[in-house]
């Protein structure tokens, strides 16, 4: 039987027991508590990385930073800027891909081979966002009242989005809500399941490398009740786009609800 080790002579992906930061308003933190949990490889129950455990203190720190930089010099990106940083970070998934699809199969068992397979579609997906940033426009009506009027409509970004992903394609999900955001002009909070947190971190390096400014994407882990909760409960949230179980949607429907 093969077993699969990480490549821990690289600092990008260090799998080897030690602790990983989570990611707020582009610096490398612990949790507001200290706390942290551990993240272990489902076929072998050895233990691959601890992370922070973040929790309601954690989330206001990462929403003020989303608002802070949609507001301040994210605000100023022209789609064609969005687009280049996009498919710079497309380009950087590609310079990475073994060591993110590796991380997938550690943290949350996926074939390793199944792994490396989604490579052309998760880099597909951040191109095609890409090309979306330069593309998305109103149009002018046709005013049907007396007097010269001009009727038109403008897509705007929504602002500060939320993110809260499942155990079981953390790299593929995590692309489904970060390229979008960027590619529409938010910033986003994403809060991966404490099930298999570790992608979702290289990732974030991966968004510091490509030059994303601070506070554009904000990685926080924890579990749900501590973390997930407050960020779909968050009056400074203006959207949130979540993937995971019927149970958990309607949780957060019933919060955003009474938000």
């Amino acid at each position: 039987m093969n077993t699969i080790q990480a490549n821990t002579s690289s600092d990008f992906l260090a799998l080897d027991g030690r602790h990983h930061q989570m990611f707020i308003d582009g610096r490398w933190t612990d949790s507001v508590t200290g706390e942290v949990f551990a993240s272990r490889n489902p076929a072998t129950g050895e233990v691959l990385a601890t992370v922070p455990r973040g929790s309601a203190a954690d989330i206001d720190l990462a929403v003020a930073a989303a608002r802070r930089a949609f507001d301040g010099p994210w605000s100023r990106f022209r789609p064609a800027e969005r687009q280049r940083l996009l498919l710079t970070i497309a380009d950087l998934f590609d310079k990475y891909w073994d060591d993110l699809s590796l991380c997938d199969t550690l943290d949350m068992g996926k074939p390793i081979s199944r792994a490396r397979a989604d490579r052309g579609r998760v880099t597909g997906m951040l191109r095609y966002y890409a090309g979306l940033a330069t593309t998305l426009d109103g149009r002018t009506i046709d005013s049907s009242l007396p007097g010269e009027y001009l009727s038109y409509t403008r897509k705007e970004p929504v602002g500060v989005v939320g993110a809260i992903i499942p155990w079981n394609a953390p790299i593929a999900a995590s692309v489904w809500k970060i390229g979008p955001a960027l590619a529409t002009g938010c910033t986003i909070v994403l809060k991966p399941s404490e099930e298999a947190p570790l992608s979702a971190l290289l990732i974030a390096r991966i968004m510091d490398e490509a030059g994303v400014p601070a506070g554009v994407v904000n990685v926080v882990t924890g579990n749900g009740p501590e973390a997930g909760a407050p960020l779909a409960e968050h009056d400074g949230v203006d959207k949130i786009a979540f993937t995971g179980s019927t149970t958990t949607g309607q949780s957060i429907l019933r919060a955003r609800q009474a938000t």
